[in-house]
């Protein structure tokens, strides 16, 4: 099969299962921002999840990425699965324990005294996800995408199905007369707990998610100390790396709360945290890609061609995240009701948000080069240099500019880690990727996103319709640029070239 196709139609099955259910879990943010209307209670979930984000990185800390590369080059395959999860499964047992007896001393610590309780459902979270990281990736390894897709959908589901029952119906019947048969729901309802009831459901969708991986955990054998020992050495500089990237990606909503006026700071949070949610299209794009490509990557890279694939690769990842882009602020006019009234004020940083997830997205195929060579001390030496322009610019924006300043400090160090690696990866491992697709694509996006500011005096209806006229010349120009190579591609394949 034509590789690029494999890798399309492996990306298309995880992304179902992410798409499908990133897109409901993405109508618990109407939920959260309307049950919840004062945008500091949302400013909690951003900030623990930020947290979370950042405490997942450093429990995994690059076992996945070490899992596939020992997985590809040797033949003991059981003794590399064993060996990462029974580590992750030690060091998860000993963060664990650790959370529960500091909770309340780290629940003074974030400013909420009250809450030790949030501290110690939310480690749970950690947990439960780090132990099932391991057995996700071998599916990943295996090329298993509809068992993977399935947990996915699942976990989602229970979470969704948990948050509807917790804060949709039970905390309704509490606020509202409810009627005689739904007393109990009200009953069921503390507001002391309040929004923490988005971990309690997160909780139960964890805890639901390990039973279903039962059959992957009992596959487990006796682990090798030795290659351990190795993987660990691979891995570790990885895990350096993550934690600089989980800076660059989750620090901006840690600053939020502690740069500005502490009267002012958990609703500019909850501000930011919904307006980045309205993101989430690219997002999902972007982490469906990364499922599916990394694997990919690996397999492919024995290849005589497999340089002139990264680079195709590349093209038709720029090219979606572009029209994901100009899809999403074309009809930004309907979508800024998927959250609150008083959440709205902070739509500006969609925008900058989406292209900064674009500029990561490249620095992820870009990034392939430093694994391939097994050189990932560069992968922690870019992303370090990331986590030190997010940290002074955002120390230097977020008092002046508030969640503007953090969202253009999220564009400027994604930009440059992609340049970065691009000009790392000429020299250690050169792919010629074409860069006036790359860079052309999403300025053609963001000038046709500007142009269509311009659309007046028509109806919301008939304005919407032009907007989106706009959006489907820009697919019908794409088709036309990309046909010719598409079809030199399709040739190839035919006559057994692989492109």
């Amino acid at each position: 099969m034509n590789p690029l196709k494999k890798l399309a139609g492996q990306t298309a099955i995880y992304g179902l299962s992410t798409i499908v259910g990133r897109l409901l879990n993405y109508l618990l943010v109407p939920l959260y921002t309307y049950q919840f209307a004062n945008p500091s209670d949302f400013g909690v979930i951003t900030e623990f999840y930020a947290y979370t984000s950042f405490l997942n990185v450093v429990l995994t800390y690059g076992m996945e990425t070490a899992l596939f590369n020992f997985s590809a080059k040797r033949d003991d395959k059981p003794s590399v699965y064993s060996t990462a999860l029974l580590s992750l499964g030690l060091t998860s047992g000993l963060f664990l324990a650790a959370a529960i007896w500091q909770s309340p001393s780290i629940a003074v610590q974030l400013r909420y005294p009250e809450h030790a309780d949030y501290i110690v459902w939310v480690a749970w979270i950690i947990a439960l996800d780090a132990l099932t990281a391991i057995p996700f990736a071998k599916l990943r390894e295996q090329q298993r995408p509809g068992r993977f897709a399935l947990l996915k959908t699942l976990n989602i589901l229970v979470n969704i199905g948990a948050n509807l029952f917790l804060i949709g119906l039970c905390k309704w019947a509490h606020d509202h007369e409810a009627p005689a048969w739904l007393a109990w729901a009200g009953a069921l309802y503390d507001p002391e707990i309040g929004i923490g009831y988005v971990f309690v459901a997160n909780l139960i969708a964890s805890a639901v998610t390990v039973m279903l991986l039962l059959p992957e955990f009992l596959q487990i054998r006796w682990p090798s100390l030795e290659l351990w020992g190795k993987m660990l050495g691979y891995g570790l500089p990885l895990l350096i790396a993550g934690l600089a990237g989980m800076v660059n990606e989750t620090l901006d909503r840690v600053l939020l709360k502690y740069l500005l006026p502490e009267n002012a700071a958990m609703e500019q949070l909850g501000i930011y945290g919904a307006c980045y949610k309205i993101a989430i299209l690219m997002t999902i794009f972007i982490q469906a890609f990364r499922y599916a490509a990394e694997p990919f990557f690996f397999a492919h890279y024995k290849q005589a061609d497999s340089k002139a694939l990264y680079a195709l690769v590349m093209n038709w990842f720029v090219i979606a995240c572009s029209f994901i882009f100009l899809g999403v602020m074309l009809n930004l006019a309907w979508i800024q009701y998927f959250v609150g009234a008083r959440y709205r004020a902070g739509l500006d940083v969609v925008p900058l948000l989406l292209m900064a997830n674009l500029c990561l997205g490249v620095f992820f195929n870009l990034s392939i080069w430093y694994k391939l060579t097994e050189q990932t001390r560069f992968g922690t030496y870019l992303t370090l240099w990331g986590a030190a322009v997010t940290l002074a610019l955002n120390l230097a924006w977020i008092p002046r500019m508030g969640y503007m300043g953090a969202a253009w400090a999220t564009l400027v160090c994604y930009a440059s880690m992609a340049a970065w690696s691009y000009l790392l990866g000429r020299r250690f491992y050169p792919v010629a990727y074409d860069l006036r697709r790359i860079l052309g694509y999403p300025f053609l996006a963001a000038g046709l996103m500007f142009a269509a500011e311009r659309i007046e005096g028509l109806s919301s209806w008939l304005e919407l319709a032009a907007k989106n006229g706009i959006l489907l010349a820009f697919a019908a120009l794409t088709l036309l640029l990309e046909m010719p190579a598409l079809r030199a591609s399709r040739g190839s394949a035919s006559s057994g070239v692989r492109p």
